[in-house]
């Protein structure tokens, strides 16, 4: 929707709009991430809605790249399908991304680099200003190279009427530890872009004021809030491996544990960081460790210690597409299996899959929690999507949430770890160093062992050590809440997803549900045990499609279906899957429902 104000004779007709979509398409080196993180810190200061989406490529060399960024004034829940404007650096940048442009959209080109297509020239409204060469005149030949993407957003910002002030503001912030000299180029250039006369543009738009005045949002990505919800939640100690898209948590935590009194160590591989983090833990506080699909394949038989031990410890796995090192820099959520199950024997574990960049915030806290209440593994389950993607929210009430779970050294009468008598086998270790009046200390062991730790053989014993593991399980599934349904609590289709789907899949029932279809949606962040009362849900509707972002296996599922179906044996569970390494897009969800329910 928009409001069209008439303007002079000639000049741009100015429209007031509830949103729009920017696509911006070039090579990694040409700095677009920045533009894009600009545009959507800008809006999260400005009280709007925000959602970003990127694609890198996977070698070091570099290559195309893409940053889409959506910005509304209302609730914005997906990157969007289609583009109101796509800024292009190159041809091959045009030729790639022209296909996500709404019709009649605007294609912003560097004339220097992009020749229009002709037959593509009546679709789209072309715009072209020589972006190179009007950099090398605003700030010379040196950093030419660089600067073209700060000019570009000063021709952005002119056509959607930013905030000027704030712009620079952020950018000066951007460039804040290097020279003094790089900052004043960057504004130098963004002023340069924004006083350019764009020749051609027809149309120049205003978003309308967000509806969150008064709230002061925080901006970040997924990454950085699933970090910041670490230090948060009261863990002072994290060990790790780089590996991307994890790296960004590594550093970060790397680099902000040190101010709380805590440490991060990079170690030599995958397995030595959990076992490293299962160390501290012991010690007892909880710590975290981290990685991505191949990482996590090399922590398994350490978290196998972790689970036969009942200790609490956070894994943090930013799924990527797979197998192998597959394709890095993509979106995919092909871990679960791996998250739920991964390793030898029974070796229960909690997961959980946040839903949006602040949910990552809190599920991190709550990750922490269920860890020391149950003395478990817990396997926070995020994907790249989630990961890189920048959202603003209100400011979380830090006094309220964060905690602090320093070890308690309480003196106690007796101890035993794996007490076979504790309701609902819940137990958890005293930190060492601890005075236990009895004189009897316990161990931990990766053995099989009695309830002070000790090794042994016992059939007996091992029975009713795996049922007191399997029964703090079921005791957490019974505690967790039931999802709620959104929408209608019943109808013709219901939509379940996990993770990064969330967002897509409400908006695809709002435009279901304007068009007079019995849509609804259920996002469920409990993966592993799941909250009881589910079939409860589905019951209620005719089709239960589940959205994942993996391959439908041997048998027509992906692998969270594949779950659902064994938990409820109900038939009408069914998948809805891709693997193009990229987010869901609304009308895919609904044209793949459709085909489903013929």
């Amino acid at each position: 929707m928009s409001d069209t104000a008439t303007s002079p004779q000639g000049a741009p007709k100015q429209s007031t709009i509830d949103e729009t979509v920017i696509r911006i398409a070039g090579d990694s080196q040409d700095g677009i991430q920045a533009i894009g993180g600009f545009l959507a810190r800008l809006a999260g200061r400005s009280e709007q809605e925000v959602m970003t989406f990127m694609t890198i490529p996977a070698t070091i060399s570099g290559g195309p790249s893409i940053f889409q960024v959506r910005i509304g004034s209302g609730e914005v829940l997906s990157s969007g399908d289609e583009a109101d404007v796509l800024l292009c650096f190159y041809d091959h940048s045009y030729a790639n991304h022209i296909g996500s442009l709404k019709k009649g959209g605007i294609v912003l080109y560097d004339s220097d680099h992009v020749k229009p297509v002709e037959d593509k020239l009546t679709t789209y409204h072309h715009v072209g200003v020589p972006i190179s060469s009007l950099t090398v005149e605003a700030i010379g030949g040196t950093g030419s190279g660089r600067g073209k993407n700060v000019y570009s957003l000063g021709l952005i910002a002119k056509m959607f009427d930013l905030n000027t002030e704030k712009l620079e503001k952020l950018i000066r912030e951007r460039f804040a530890g290097k020279d003094p000299s790089v900052a004043d180029n960057a504004v130098t250039c963004f002023r340069a872009g924004y006083g350019h006369e764009i020749q051609g543009l027809v149309e120049q738009f205003k978003i309308k004021p967000g509806q969150n005045v008064g709230e002061t949002q925080v901006v970040m990505s997924g990454n950085e809030a699933l970090a910041w919800g670490i230090i948060a939640s009261g863990v002072r100690f994290g060990a790790g491996y780089p590996i991307t898209p994890w790296s960004d948590i590594m550093e970060l935590l790397r680099r902000e544990f040190p101010k709380y009194g805590g440490t991060f160590v990079q170690t030599e591989d995958e397995i030595a960081a959990i076992s490293m983090a299962i160390g501290a833990s012991y010690g007892g506080r909880v710590a975290v460790t981290g990685s991505s699909g191949p990482g996590i394949s090399l922590k398994t038989e350490a978290l196998g210690w972790a689970s036969m031990a009942e200790m609490p410890v956070v894994i943090i796995d930013v799924q990527r597409g797979g197998p192998s090192t597959g394709m890095p820099t993509n979106v995919e959520q092909s871990d679960l299996n791996i998250a739920c199950f991964g390793g030898h024997g029974d070796s229960p574990r909690v997961v959980l899959a946040p839903a949006s960049v602040e949910d990552c915030f809190y599920t991190a806290i709550e990750a922490v929690n269920i860890a020391r209440k149950y003395s478990t593994p817990v396997i926070l389950l995020t994907d790249q999507g989630i990961a890189t993607r920048i959202e603003a929210f209100a400011e979380p009430k830090l006094k309220e949430v964060c905690q602090d779970i320093s070890p308690d050294f309480t003196p106690v009468a007796d101890h035993k770890p794996y007490d076979l008598s504790a309701p609902d086998g819940i137990t958890r270790h005293v930190a060492p160093g601890t005075y236990i009046a009895s004189g009897k200390y316990p161990i931990a062991t990766g053995l099989e062992h009695d309830e002070l730790g000790h090794p042994t053989g016992s059939p007996k014993l091992h029975m009713a050590m795996q049922a007191k593991r399997r029964n703090k399980y079921k005791k957490l599934a019974a505690e967790l809440p039931v999802p709620k349904v959104y929408g209608a609590p019943e109808g013709n289709v219901l939509l379940v997803g996990w993770g990064s789907a969330r967002g897509p899949l409400q908006e695809a029932v709002k435009a279901a549900r304007a068009n007079g279809e019995a849509v609804s949606s259920l996002h469920i962040k409990y993966i592993h045990p799941l909250p009881n009362g589910l079939e409860k849900i589905f019951e209620a509707f005719n089709h239960v499609f589940v959205v994942e972002l993996n391959d439908e296996g041997f048998y027509g599922n992906g692998q969270f279906a594949q779950i659902l179906r064994a938990r409820y044996a109900d038939p009408k569970i069914r998948s809805i899957t891709k693997t193009d390494g990229l987010t869901w897009k609304i009308r895919e969800i609904l044209d793949r429902a459709h085909a489903l329910t013929k």
